[in-house]
């Protein structure tokens, strides 16, 4: 798996100040999208030990609420792959921290998927849906566009989705 960006300091995705990782990879090519040149799982710099190490340490001040993961898509089946062991290590270390995930897919879609299912179970906020450009709305708090929903997805899988 590739990454693009490392946001240390992000307060635009999700509550509180963050560490934000921008994956490459993106199979939803989305009208309007604001990082079209993450969607080449071939962009940006391999994700390794030292990458996350660099996460963790950035993630360990009191003042930041958590990890976010977007992109390019998390939820691509390779990238949720190596995901998964990295924001296992993230619950593991800092369990008071909260993770947010940005992804195209539907949360039912997600579920259908054994390898992001598992990612899911690690993750607190899911916002899902692909950015749709003609519903697009400054405005909205957390998300691009209308259709976008912001899930407490703890709430979600207690409901009996898995």
């Amino acid at each position: 798996m590739n990454y693009a960006a490392i946001k240390k300091y992000d307060i635009a995705d999700g509550e509180g100040v963050r560490v934000s990782l921008f994956v490459s990879g993106c199979t939803h090519h989305c009208k309007g999208c604001f990082q079209p040149e993450t969607w080449s799982f071939d962009y940006g710099n391999p994700f390794d030990e030292t990458v996350e190490d660099e996460i963790m340490k950035a993630l360990e001040p009191d003042y930041i609420a958590g990890l976010t993961l977007l992109g390019g898509e998390p939820m691509e089946s390779e990238n949720a792959k190596r995901l998964y062991p990295f924001v296992k290590r993230v619950r593991e270390t800092y369990p008071s921290k909260n993770v947010w995930c940005y992804s195209g897919y539907l949360f039912e879609e997600l579920m259908e998927r054994e390898e992001c299912r598992r990612l899911l179970k690690l993750i607190d906020v899911l916002v899902d849906g692909e950015f749709v450009e003609e519903q697009k709305n400054i405005a909205l708090q957390f998300r691009g566009s209308e259709n976008q929903r912001i899930i407490d997805v703890r709430k979600a899988l207690k409901r009996g989705f898995i």
